[in-house]
């Protein structure tokens, strides 16, 4: 039997306060565990060196609780590559891992690949646009995975402040999740319906469970890890973390058009493979946008097409590229 969605916030909901940085690594050490902090990146030189800066700081020289801080940088056309590294983090292009595989383009792909490159028995990713980033971002999720061992996935969730051009700040980010991906979840997979922030790109793994499940290449990400790990583990190996506010670039309504296709994608996919959709009715890839110009339209197409990356662990060489 699954738990009720109320049952389940009510025993697998904490908050960052609740745990303590030095003991978080007291625990790590005596478990024998490491920790890698992976940060995907695209054109994001103006936050991502603060964000660096702040990991190692606190939590590798000051308080031992990280052990590799990795950016996976996707061909920014920025500094944003230059800036990681003064900041002290070890760079990868996702361009140069697996070579000999095609190359698939979004943040999906930077994740998996970043499994065949980061070291870390846990693994946490981060988003390199927080503008105000402050240790508890990586305490937080960290935190249950390492007082609690049959937790071994935790998502953060928070408070996301918009501005819409009028001086005034309100409470309303996360337009896809409230818009695209709450409807999507409640209607087919409402055991998962207990997470605040489904789309959050703040998470943490074991890497024992991360590796054995497929990711989905790009916005799609987020919504399909949930469904596979509670498919795979249950929805009890499974938490999430108050991370209190985050500020972060918003995205123009457009574009949050764009992600919002791909998560429905990754959505409508996993539902064809579970037999529950048709999969004839999940072909289409483009989709048409408008813009105005002037006193008309013009009509803007693009391809939206969410890939799939098989279990880390079942590529050939795996192990030895870690």
């Amino acid at each position: 039997m699954l738990p009720t969605p109320t049952e389940w916030v009510e025993r697998r909901t904490f908050h960052y306060r609740r745990f303590d940085p030095t003991a978080l690594a007291d625990a790590k050490r005596q478990q024998g565990l490491t920790i890698s902090v992976c940060i995907p990146a695209l054109n994001e030189e103006a936050t991502i060196g603060a964000i660096v800066e702040a990991i190692r700081g606190e939590l590798v020289e000051k308080i031992p609780l990280v052990d590799e801080l990795a950016v996976i940088d996707s061909s920014s056309s920025d500094g944003t590559a230059d800036a990681a590294r003064d900041a002290g983090a070890i760079v990868h292009q996702d361009r140069s891992i697996l070579p000999e595989v095609e190359p698939l383009e979004g943040k999906g792909e930077a994740l998996w690949k970043s499994l065949f490159v980061v070291r870390g028995d846990i693994i946490l990713w981060l988003d390199a646009d927080i503008r105000n980033f402050e240790p508890h971002f990586v305490v937080g999720p960290l935190g249950p995975l390492l007082t609690d061992p049959s937790i071994s996935y935790v998502k953060s969730f928070f408070r996301r402040p918009i501005d819409g051009g009028t001086g005034r700040t309100s409470m309303e980010g996360g337009r896809v999740t409230e818009l695209v991906a709450r409807p999507l979840i409640n209607m087919f997979w409402p055991h998962l319906a207990g997470f605040i922030q489904p789309l959050a790109g703040e998470y943490a793994g074991r890497r024992q469970l991360l590796e054995q499940v497929p990711f989905f290449t790009g916005y799609g990400v987020e919504i399909g890890l949930l469904i596979d790990i509670a498919e795979r583990f249950g929805v009890d190996a499974m938490a999430q973390v108050d991370t209190d506010t985050r500020v972060h670039r918003n995205r123009p309504l457009q574009e949050l058009s764009r992600m919002s296709f791909a998560v429905m994608q990754a959505a409508f996919r996993r539902l064809s493979s579970e037999g529950r959709l048709d999969p004839e009715t999940v072909r289409g890839l483009g989709m048409y946008q408008f813009a105005a110009e002037g006193e008309a339209y013009r009509m803007e197409p693009s391809i939206i097409e969410v890939r799939e990356r098989p279990p880390a662990i079942t590529v050939a060489g795996y192990g030895a590229n870690r």
